[in-house]
């Protein structure tokens, strides 16, 4: 169940109990704060809670980008939660499909399989996105290179 929406499959969702925790926070920051606060008020709103709710974090987590096997680059990941979810924080009148891809661009630029873009607009908006290891294009050309040095 993620977000107490039942699902139809049986298998579970990667990080789910996690995730669930991080939904958790997020409702609990945007209920308290509510929208119309810069970005980085609501991370340490959030940083807040993961430390009162035991959760371990990093914050602007740098985290390169590679292009043919070459450092071209980094972003920063707004959290890494329990060294496993990819967390970016928005503060947007609503989100779109570039905040979207972005979320899917930092996930395969990285190990971690599981992030989540949420946004504290007007009206809470979170998205969940999945992306198998085995399926990156970014992680491939990294150890492809690296084995033929």
């Amino acid at each position: 169940m993620l977000h107490g929406v039942p699902r139809t499959e049986s298998k579970p969702l990667k990080q789910e109990e996690l995730t669930e925790r991080i939904i958790k926070v997020f409702y609990s920051v945007y209920n308290e704060l509510g929208h119309g606060f810069l970005e980085s008020v609501y991370e340490e709103a959030m940083a807040v809670c993961f430390r009162e709710n035991g959760i371990r974090f990093s914050r602007q987590h740098a985290v390169p980008v590679w292009f043919h096997g070459q450092k071209i680059g980094e972003f920063r990941a707004d959290f890494i939660v329990e060294n496993a979810v990819l967390l970016e924080l928005k503060a947007l009148e609503s989100l779109n499909a570039m905040h979207h891809a972005q979320l899917v661009n930092y996930l395969n630029a990285t190990e971690f399989e599981v992030g989540l873009l949420l946004n504290f607009g007007p009206k809470p908006e979170l998205s969940r996105r999945m992306l198998d290891n085995n399926r990156k294009k970014g992680l491939a050309q990294i150890k492809k290179a690296s084995s033929s040095v």
